[in-house]
């Protein structure tokens, strides 16, 4: 008996993206398009007759958005969504608003002049889709009570006290709810989060409004600050680096390391280099290995690591890799990290 296909519906007002996006999809025999809508109101009734395992959803649809749809949709009939997305600063903001909502991961609308390019563009599509038909949508974050009271926790603050965050899909928003919790005062924070140039500084700017945090896109050369948070620009790595006692950002373009740039292991690996017993670190959502690796070597440095736990990951590939390294000192659910680390603290 051969094993259930994986049904996507596309709703996209492009034909040409749909002819690209049905191409793609149906090149692997574990995927099937059972539909194709150009409006939400096409997709609407194919939701309710196909029930779809997945759905593509454009960011810029005519007459009602791809944000009010993937609204609506996720109060009514919760399905993993992908939003295709132009890699423009406007829909940036639009594509984590949509993450915000409830998609699962979004996916570039492809610029392919060669063949390479456009197998490449294929198995990004493929594996994301595989990815969203497997997710646990029903994590809860934005459903989490936030509090407000961040009391301080330590007497002073030591400039090597830094909490190092790596994250893949789902990670946006499980960055933005463990900020939104943590004491300011008394970490400095290195972010890694797998994102396309363009799209970093976006996030930036949104933690910046909804944290206590100042949140800047790392440009290297910084001075590694208590209430700063500094984000590993998209396409590029960033580490640490210690210059007369003191911690710095450093940013540079290199290869990609466990198949990313920006890096989680690049981070976590000069964390424990430079840091070692002091330092902090949590890994996050996401589908992949990276970071486990990095995470394992902090540990092994006398840092105290933290793994999101199972039941409250959208993706539990990046900390299911490190648990099986045995990489963490913690693992536990997402609304309880900062709790785990302000007890550290103590």
């Amino acid at each position: 008996m051969q094993p259930k296909k994986i049904k996507v519906l596309i709703v996209d007002d492009s034909v040409s993206m749909q002819k690209v996006l049905q191409e793609v999809i149906e090149s692997d025999p574990s995927l099937e398009v059972v539909g194709v809508a150009k409006n939400a109101f096409e997709a609407k009734q194919m939701v309710n007759d196909l029930s779809p395992d997945v759905i593509t959803l454009d960011v810029e649809m005519p007459k009602v958005s791809g944000l009010r749809f993937l609204e609506v949709l996720m109060k009514v009939k919760p399905t993993p969504v992908v939003m295709i997305s132009t890699l423009t600063k406007a829909n940036a903001d639009t594509t984590l608003q949509a993450l915000e909502l409830g998609a699962v991961d979004y996916i570039a609308k492809p610029q392919i002049n060669q063949e390479e390019m456009f197998q490449r563009y294929k198995k990004m599509v493929i594996k994301k889709i595989q990815m969203a038909a497997s997710c646990n949508i029903s994590t809860g974050i934005n459903h989490q009570p936030l509090n407000t009271t961040q009391p301080s926790v330590a007497e002073s603050f030591s400039s090597n006290r830094v909490l190092a965050i790596g994250a893949s899909t789902g990670g946006t928003e499980a960055i933005n709810y463990l900020l939104s919790r943590l004491p300011s005062a008394n970490f400095a924070l290195m972010i890694v989060q797998h994102m396309p140039a363009g799209f970093t500084s976006t996030f930036a700017s949104r933690l910046d409004r909804t944290t206590e945090f100042t949140v800047v896109e790392a440009q290297g050369g910084e001075l590694i600050r208590p209430g700063v948070a500094y984000l590993a620009p998209g396409d590029f790595h960033m580490k640490v680096i210690s210059s007369n006692d003191q911690l710095y950002t450093d940013v540079y373009k290199a290869e990609k390391v466990s198949g990313h740039r920006p890096s989680v292991d690049v981070l976590f690996k000069s964390v424990a280099d430079e840091i070692g017993r002091y330092a902090f670190a949590t890994l996050l959502t996401g589908m992949g290995k990276d970071g486990a690796r990095g995470l394992k070597r902090i540990k092994n440095a006398g840092g105290f690591t933290v793994v999101q736990d199972e039941s409250s990951c959208v993706v539990y590939g990046m900390p299911r890799a490190a648990v099986e390294l045995d990489a963490a000192n913690v693992i536990t659910p997402l609304n309880n990290i900062k709790e785990t680390f302000v007890e550290k603290l103590r």
